[in-house]
């Protein structure tokens, strides 16, 4: 099987499973957010943020509008996949929308 190489803000198909108590499950679109020197490397892993059409009102959690579908992305429930997980590119999101996710992480992880 050939690797995938996203990229940073593409959407892609990810199987989620196996997952335990709260985390979100099964194959759903996923928001590639590590940066590129990572995602473009030899490692093999990839760190993404679940999308949902859930919407809690959690400062977690980035409104989108994404294939015509309003949902979050969930920066609440932030993964490190192998790149075996990766199933299919299905788009990316909007500059607007990426300057908030960025925004956010920003927050998260600064003190």
């Amino acid at each position: 099987m050939d690797m995938v190489t996203p990229r940073r803000f593409e959407v892609w198909l990810l199987n989620q499973d196996p997952t335990l108590g709260s985390e979100i499950n099964k194959t759903r679109p996923c928001l590639v957010i590590s940066p590129d020197e990572m995602n473009l490397s030899h490692i093999n892993a990839v760190i993404v943020a679940p999308m949902t059409n859930t919407q809690k009102p959690y400062p977690t959690r980035i409104n989108l509008n994404f294939n015509n579908q309003e949902g979050q992305v969930a920066l609440d429930q932030i993964r490190t996949v192998d790149k075996i997980r990766f199933k299919k590119q299905i788009g990316r999101i909007k500059p607007k929308e990426q300057k908030a996710v960025t925004r956010c992480l920003s927050e998260l992880f600064s003190e």
